[in-house]
C-alpha cells in the first residue's frame, strides 16, 4: 500500500474507531474510565492455532454480530495488532493483514486458517472492532511499525501512541523476565482499559484457555487467570465457555474430552491426520484394562502429559475412515523417555 492511501485509510479509521471507543486510554499515562461498563462479557478459552475451533469462534462471532447487534471483538493479542486489523478492515488490500502473519512466524498464530478466520471476519461482518489486550508481542516488529506508522500521521502525542508504547514496554519486560504472573495482570489492566470505555457494549473475547476459567489459576498457579480476575470486577457479568471441551463415549459411559488438535501424518503409509483429545477424571475407570504393549511417547502429544491421564487418539486415513486407540500414562519410561501405552476399552 503507497503511503499516501495509507495515510488517508488510517484517517478514516482513526476518526471511526474514536467515535465508538475502540482506542482509549491507559490507565497510567491518561485518566482511567470515569465508571466500568455494565455490558456483558462472553469468553471464549482456545487452544491456540486449532481449525476446528478456529470454525466454531467465527459460528460464534457471526451469531453474536448478526443476532445480538455485537460489534466489539476482544483478543489475545496486543493493542497495536488489534488496531492494525481495524486499519486493514476499511482497506482495500490484504497487505496490513499480510504484514502480521509474516510477524506470527513460529507462533500458532502462524496458521492458514487463522488468516482465513480474519478474512472471514471482514467479508462477513465488515463492522467489527478488534481489540488487543495482551502484553507487546512482536513488539519489535509490529509494534515499531505501529509507532512509526503513527509518526507518519503525525500522532505522536496522541492516545495510542502513548498506549502503543506501553503495551510495548510490557511485551519486553514479559519477554526479559518471562513472568507469567506480570503478563496476566497486564492482561487484567488492557482488559479494563478496553471494556470499560465502551460504556454498556457488550462484547465476545477470545483467549487461550488458561486465562478464560473463571475458577483457574495461571501456569504458575500463583495468581487467578484474568477471567477470575475479571469476575471479581464484573461479577455474574462475566461468562465463560472452554472450546476445547467435547463429550466422548467410551464404554457406554460420557466423559468430557479436552480437545488439542491434529497432526499430520504424511510420512506414515495411507494415514493422513490423527486427532488428540484427554478424558478428564477417566484414569480410575481405566487403569485395570489390559495393554497392548503399543507405547506413544510423550513428545508426540501436542500438550503435556501427566501421569494418571486417559487420552483418545483417532487416526484418520486417507480414504477417511478412522482409527480410535486409548492410551493412558501409567508412568511408563522406555529408552529414557517418557510414554504412555495403549489399552483394550473392550
Amino acid at each position: 500500500m503507497k503511503s499516501k492511501s495509507i495515510a488517508v485509510v488510517f484517517s478514516m479509521i482513526m476518526i471511526l474507531v474514536l467515535a465508538v471507543g475502540s482506542i482509549g486510554a491507559t490507565q497510567s499515562d491518561t485518566p482511567a474510565p470515569s465508571s466500568q461498563s455494565s455490558g456483558q462479557i462472553y469468553l471464549y478459552g482456545e487452544m491456540h492455532g486449532v481449525d476446528k475451533i478456529l470454525d466454531k469462534e467465527f459460528k460464534l462471532w457471526y451469531d453474536y454480530y448478526h443476532n445480538q447487534n455485537m460489534r466489539h471483538l476482544f483478543l489475545e493479542l496486543p493493542y497495536y495488532t488489534a488496531e492494525f486489523l481495524n486499519i486493514w478492515m476499511q482497506s482495500d488490500s490484504d497487505d496490513i493483514l499480510n504484514n502480521l502473519y509474516f510477524d506470527w512466524a513460529n507462533t500458532a498464530g502462524c496458521n492458514p486458517e487463522h488468516k482465513e478466520f480474519f478474512k472471514k471476519i471482514k467479508i462477513h461482518c465488515p463492522e467489527t472492532i478488534f481489540h488487543g489486550t495482551d502484553v507487546g508481542h512482536q513488539y519489535n516488529t509490529t509494534g515499531v511499525r505501529f509507532l512509526k506508522y503513527l509518526r507518519s500521521n503525525n500522532l505522536e502525542d496522541s492516545e495510542q501512541y502513548l498506549i502503543a508504547k506501553e503495551v510495548i514496554e510490557q511485551g519486553k519486560k514479559y519477554h526479559f523476565d518471562k513472568d507469567h504472573v506480570y503478563r496476566e495482570n497486564m492482561m487484567v489492566k488492557n482488559f479494563i482499559r478496553e471494556f470499560d470505555k465502551l460504556k454498556g457494549e457488550s462484547i465476545m473475547g477470545i483467549y487461550g484457555a488458561a486465562h478464560t476459567g473463571l475458577e483457574a489459576m495461571n501456569h504458575t498457579n500463583s495468581v487467578p487467570c484474568m477471567a477470575n480476575q475479571l469476575k471479581e470486577r464484573y461479577g455474574d457479568a462475566i461468562h465463560s465457555v472452554d472450546l476445547r471441551v467435547d463429550i466422548i463415549q467410551v464404554g457406554g459411559k460420557e466423559y468430557k474430552a479436552m480437545y488439542f488438535g491434529k497432526q499430520e501424518l504424511t510420512r506414515f503409509e495411507d494415514y493422513a491426520y490423527r486427532e488428540f483429545w484427554r478424558l478428564e477424571n477417566a484414569y480410575e475407570d481405566f487403569e485395570d484394562r489390559p495393554k497392548t504393549g503399543n507405547i506413544l511417547p510423550y513428545n508426540n502429544y501436542p500438550m503435556l502429559i501427566e501421569t494418571g491421564q486417559v487420552f483418545v487418539i483417532d487416526y484418520i486415513k486417507e480414504d477417511g475412515s478412522v482409527i480410535r486407540k486409548y492410551f493412558r500414562s501409567d508412568g511408563l519410561v522406555w529408552e529414557n523417555l517418557p510414554c504412555t501405552e495403549e489399552f483394550i476399552v473392550e
